[in-house]
């Protein structure tokens, strides 16, 4: 317990940056509903993955660099938001039954980390707690090593949330009308995500 103390604000930070609502969380929400829990565990996974892997280019100090330079940044800002919009456009035309869920497919594993690239939530929360939180521990690589260890091991119970969360809206969302305000909902708030990207 003891060693887990100086710690305590690194799990403090990563849990409350995990658990609000962001690109992922909505994304794994919508997928929780559409295909279930199971089926959206390698999403789930490469969201975790992929974000350990920006982890540690931040925290080594590259994500700085990257940040730095405005043509990086408004790459960012439209690959993150032309993404989300397109599955804004997606979900618009989603009908909530066994059809339409063999149909589709979940984001996998290898798309959901690609993607933590393309997140500039996911860069702020990365560069934020590099430059915050990186354990005092020597060498370098070992403290960079058990800081994304930790963030990640706390993002990845956070981001399951929503999608266990999503997965347990399926069975009330048999009725066409509230399968209409779920869609109009997620719609309205993937779209204002991409909207935020710019704010």
């Amino acid at each position: 317990m003891d060693m887990l103390l100086p710690l305590a604000p690194l799990m403090t930070f990563a849990f409350v940056a995990s658990i609000t609502p962001g690109p992922n969380n909505i994304m794994l929400a919508s997928s929780g509903i559409w295909f279930g829990f199971r089926r959206s565990i390698p999403h789930m996974l490469g969201i975790t993955i992929g974000f350990g892997v920006l982890l540690a280019i931040c925290a080594a100090g590259i994500g700085t660099l990257v940040m730095a330079l405005p043509a990086m940044q408004a790459l960012l800002k439209v690959g993150g938001s032309a993404y989300l919009l397109y599955l804004a456009w997606q979900m618009r035309a989603m009908r909530f039954d066994r059809e339409a869920e063999q149909a589709h497919r979940p984001m996998g594993f290898v798309g959901a980390a690609v993607f933590q690239f393309a997140n500039p939530k996911a860069w702020f929360m990365a560069i934020t707690g590099g430059a915050a939180f990186l354990p005092q521990l020597t060498p370098v690589s070992l403290a960079i090593g058990v800081y994304c260890l930790v963030f990640c091991a706390v993002n990845l119970p956070c981001i399951s949330a929503w999608a266990g969360a999503g997965a347990l809206l399926r069975r009330f969302l048999a009725d066409a009308f509230w399968q209409k305000v779920f869609c109009i909902t997620m719609i309205a708030l993937t779209v204002y995500s991409a909207l935020a990207i710019w704010l």
